[in-house]
């Protein structure tokens, strides 16, 4: 009778234990974050801004003299942005200094309506199974709320977890991974619509101070809209599984939050300012992020060689009492295939390339991104991503870091594996993938406006046929 009773009770306990760990195995297969799907948002050819149309738009700013036209043409000619980007409407129709809220919700309604329509019936998704929506959208806040403009368009379930968010800056769609990638710990079977862009109409800047005429050279109309999931059935349909994600806030610091923000200038203007301690903070907290995310990335070989190089330049430096000198540079491709970069300018692009002594080939996305769409904000990451797509260089087992900077200031950085073979078939770079990479990236606003280059007062001249506003 004892020994039945041991029996049942050894039974009872194996059971318990395997239960146990399946339910951990099981817990942790539902807790991973895959991008299913999904869809970069091309405006319609009527939003693209050409040079001449671009040049018209300058002229009509009253409140540039002479020394901005200048500032504002070599800016546009320096920053590494074609003349195929995009818009809002109201730039069109010449109404940039008295915008309305209609011509921010147009703006937005534009991009719901094609690319959230394309990634449902693509990936096969109804509204009705969508059991989380997150948006973020920086500079325009509405009442309701524009993720309530999406629920009503669409119909979604009453009980569908919603969050808004405003104010995160060009970093803004890594925040919201990060929050889905959250929910999804807590959240068995779930799918996920994340909704990222920005509102350029209510934020177009018509005054003359130059920290705050710089927004207008570099942002575009853009966006993104992509469904997440953690049902482990779909893994493999999935395009990217998330590998790890680091987030970087360097708003306590002055210095930081001061650098990139919105405000209004000395006559009462709105504009986006730009500080000149940007890129020092910016470097701040990239450094910063990339402290904590290098080990979990990149292989032990690589961590130890980077060790033992900055303890031999320490021994070094105090035997021969030299200076610091040159800091030994980590190798970041040990651990990663592809280097997806936020198209926040040339100059980002440049210094993240020398930190990261980067190639021309793993800057390529970024800067062809740049060149065709602009910064598009929160969304650039993704049409990166789709360059990469759309070429045909994600293979299954890839590695993909991506890398962000926002207002705050922030620093945010990914890691996505990639499930499947990747062709980009039907993406927004298919149409004209086949003409890049292009060769020459100059903007022809320096043929067009190439006078207005010259530093030298004594020097300078206007053509006859061009026209300064009073």
């Amino acid at each position: 009778m004892n020994l039945a009773v041991a029996m049942l009770f050894y039974c009872l306990s194996l059971l318990s234990l395997l239960y146990l760990i399946w339910r951990f195995v099981d817990g942790k297969r539902h807790r991973n974050c895959y991008i299913l799907d999904y869809e970069c948002y091309k405006p319609t050819d009527d939003r693209r801004l050409s040079t001449k149309f671009s040049g018209e738009v300058i002229r009509r700013n009253k409140h540039l003299g002479l020394n901005e036209y200048k500032f504002l043409l070599k800016a546009i000619v320096s920053s590494g942005i074609g003349e195929e980007t995009y818009a809002p409407k109201m730039v069109f129709e010449g109404r940039e200094a008295s915008p309305c809220l209609r011509d921010g919700l147009l703006e937005m309604d534009e991009f719901f309506h094609d690319s959230i329509d394309k990634l449902l019936q693509r990936s096969g998704i109804p509204p009705a199974e969508i059991d989380v929506l997150v948006l973020n959208i920086s500079m325009l806040a509405t009442v309701p709320s524009l993720s309530s403009r999406i629920i009503n368009r669409y119909k979604m379930r009453e009980d569908v977890k919603v969050y808004n968010l405003t104010g995160m800056g060009c970093s803004a769609s890594l925040v919201s991974v990060n929050l889905v990638h959250s929910i999804f710990q807590t959240r068995r079977n779930t799918h996920a619509l994340l909704v990222t862009s920005e509102s350029l109409s209510l934020g177009w800047y018509t005054g003359n101070d130059r920290s705050m005429i710089l927004a207008n050279c570099l942002f575009r109309s853009g966006g993104c809209a992509m469904i997440l999931t953690n049902k482990p059935y779909l893994k493999e349909k999935a395009m990217f599984k998330l590998k790890t994600l680091v987030r970087t806030h360097h708003g306590s610091r002055d210095e930081s939050y001061d650098c990139c923000i919105q405000k209004e200038d000395d006559k009462g203007f709105i504009g986006f300012h730009l500080g000149k301690n940007l890129p020092k903070a910016a470097t701040r907290a990239f450094v910063d992020n990339l402290k904590e995310m290098a080990p979990r990335i990149l292989p032990m070989r690589e961590l130890l060689r980077f060790s033992a190089l900055l303890l031999m330049r320490k021994v070094r430096q105090k035997w021969s009492k030299a200076g610091p000198g040159a800091r030994p540079l980590i190798d970041f491709k040990t651990g990663v295939d592809h280097f997806c970069l936020h198209t926040g300018g040339k100059a980002v692009i440049d210094a993240i390339a020398q930190n990261l002594n980067l190639s021309e080939y793993d800057v390529e996305p970024a800067r062809m991104t740049l060149h065709r769409f602009g910064n598009t904000s929160a969304s650039s990451l993704w049409y990166v991503l789709a360059y990469m797509e759309a070429k045909g260089r994600l293979k299954k087992g890839d590695k993909v870091f991506m890398i962000s900077f926002g207002a705050g200031f922030k620093c945010n950085s990914c890691l996505w594996e990639v499930m499947r073979d990747l062709n980009g078939r039907g993406n927004v770079w298919t149409q004209f993938i086949d003409n890049y990479p292009l060769k020459n990236l100059a903007n022809p606003f320096m043929e067009k406006f190439g006078w207005l280059h010259n530093e030298d007062p004594d020097t300078f001249f206007v053509p006859d046929d061009y026209e300064i506003p009073d």
